[in-house]
């Protein structure tokens, strides 16, 4: 159990599954750039781990309907409302690795928003595979947000009040993504503006664009922050930043009603990274979160966002 008697959703969890070695329609990078790229991401995930006390993943990958057995499992040995998997190797892979699982294992669609009939897959994701939101990772996304041929897509998601999960900032490690036309949450304003009742959630405090998630919550009432991830990020901003910090600023933006907590938990057998849950709630408590708000933030927030009461019982629309 996690001690706390919360009963937490984890908003954002992977389905440990290979991830294609590069995102679809990205130029190859000459084999010395990959062999280089490889072996410093290597180095700087070791040394992560070994600063968290994390184990070594295991090698290989066992099959979806495995690893969503050994998901539920973390579930119920943590205590969890749920668990949402944002992605698992596709959204057919993942809706029948959780069918199983409902509602303990919930999913979200996370297929690529730029390749052709987006929209239809989303609500065939939604109305027949049962997922419960959408994931993005902006800086993998080809094409606009405000892009005329996405503005039905936006619609629909709206009039379904449909979570949109988005990966902004820096993404993965020693190598990876830095710079990007979508990198900012602030690139998602048109949409967000035009759109004030579609629920978007940015993951890990911005990771890396805190001032500006910070402003695109000061102007749009539907953008939520997702908590997610070990936010080692804030070590390598040009000024002071931590946990605490992050909830505070947080906090006196949108406050307890548009913070919704998450782990980014995946491999194993680490599993579920109840670490990161001890340090959210502590730092909760050291900004002066009272117990309502708390519950808000690691339950309350998701299961409104998700359409459900406790128990995984589906709630009122």
């Amino acid at each position: 159990m996690n001690g706390f008697g919360l009963g937490p959703v984890d908003f954002h969890v992977h389905l440990p599954v290979p991830w294609p070695s590069a995102p679809a329609g990205a130029p190859p990078l000459p084999a010395m750039a990959r062999e280089l790229n490889h072996a410093y991401a290597l180095r700087r995930r070791a040394d992560w781990r070994r600063e968290w006390g994390f184990p070594e993943p295991e090698e290989g990958h066992p099959p979806a309907a495995r690893q969503a057995q050994r998901w539920v499992a973390e579930v119920e040995a943590h205590g969890l409302e749920c668990a949402v998997l944002v992605t698992g190797g596709g959204n057919d892979q993942l809706a029948e690795a959780i069918a199983p699982h409902r509602p303990r294992l919930l999913g979200m669609a996370h297929h690529d928003l730029a390749r052709p009939g987006a929209l239809p897959e989303l609500r065939r994701a939604v109305d027949e595979l049962g997922m419960v939101g959408y994931k993005l990772i902006a800086p993998l996304t080809g094409i606009a947000w405000d892009h005329p041929d996405l503005e039905p897509l936006w619609d629909w998601a709206e009039g379904r009040r449909l979570p949109v999960l988005i990966h902004f900032g820096w993404l993965g490690t020693g190598g990876g993504v830095v710079h990007h036309p979508l990198i900012s949450p602030l690139s998602i304003f048109p949409i967000a503006h035009r759109h004030p009742a579609l629920p978007i959630i940015v993951a890990h405090f911005g990771c890396g664009y805190f001032g500006d998630l910070l402003q695109l919550c000061w102007s749009c009432p539907e953008v939520y922050i997702d908590t997610s991830g070990s936010n080692q990020w804030v070590r390598w901003l040009p000024y002071p930043l931590d946990l605490q910090g992050l909830f505070r600023k947080a906090y006196e933006t949108v406050g307890p009603q548009r913070l919704v907590f998450g782990t980014d938990s995946s491999w194993f057998p680490r599993g579920f990274a109840a670490r990161y849950l001890e340090d959210q709630v502590e730092a909760c408590r050291q900004v002066g979160m009272s117990g309502a708000d708390i519950e808000l933030v690691f339950r309350g927030n998701a299961l409104r966002l998700l359409g459900l009461t406790g128990g995984g019982r589906p709630g009122p629309a």
